[in-house]
């Protein structure tokens, strides 16, 4: 069954803001102010009404007893927690991936990680942070989707969603330095081999390592923006 067209409106409300919101349109704590909303997506309040319901699940959104919502606010505490939530449950995924997964596994990773090291041919510098970003997913994803669990997997995308916005932080910083790509790309590189190698060991503590290397730099920009 198609969905309806509301039910469209409020899935194209939900992806618009949660970019607006991901990528620092709406600050942490700013008042979502109906009006603004309706202005700036051109939606009626019924779809952005859904939109922000959903966001509160996703926990980027906080609503206001009769007062309506506000963005979620940041802090290095949930930071540093996510992350580590993050780093530990894609440990845990790459460890079943390296005992369940099969030749097309370990292909899809191949093919992932090649198209993510030529990403510095694109030139725009906004399109480079979005093929970046999307290409660097889709190697994570790949790797892990291993693990063969539709349901592990879901959770992950929960987790990755709650990280988004505080990751979104780190790749502003990175994405336009072509040292640090090149920084990225050797890590990436050693982590397939490292993968495709079946070192279990190995392969974990250099994803956790991997994982964690942006906490530092977003921390810091929190810093200069005064987000603690």
């Amino acid at each position: 069954m198609e969905d309806s067209p509301k039910q469209n409106l409020a899935i194209s409300a939900y992806r618009w803001l949660k970019q607006d919101i991901i990528r620092g349109v709406f600050a942490p704590g700013e008042k979502l102010l109906m009006a603004r909303l309706k202005e700036r997506y051109d939606l009626g309040v019924g779809p952005l009404r859904e939109a922000l319901s959903q966001l509160v699940a996703d926990r980027l959104v906080v609503a206001i007893s009769q007062r309506g919502y506000r963005v979620a606010p940041m802090s290095l505490a949930e930071l540093e927690d996510l992350y580590d939530a993050r780093a530990q449950l894609e440990g845990l995924m790459l460890e079943l991936a390296i005992q369940r997964g099969d030749d097309r596994w370990e292909a899809d990773i191949i093919a992932t990680a090649h198209t993510l090291a030529k990403v510095e041919s694109v030139s725009s510098s906004e399109e480079l942070l979005d093929i970046w970003d999307s290409r660097h997913k889709a190697y994570h994803s790949a790797i892990v989707a291993g693990c063969n669990s539709p349901h592990l997997m879901q959770v992950r995308e929960t987790l990755f969603d709650q990280v988004e916005r505080y990751r979104h932080l780190w790749l502003r910083e990175t994405v336009f330095s072509s040292e640090a790509l090149a920084v990225k790309r050797d890590e990436h590189a050693a982590l397939t081999e490292a993968v495709l190698s079946r070192d279990a060991g190995k392969a974990r503590r250099m994803m956790r390592d991997h994982l964690m290397t942006p906490v530092p730099i977003i921390t810091e920009v929190m810093a200069r923006r005064g987000l603690d």
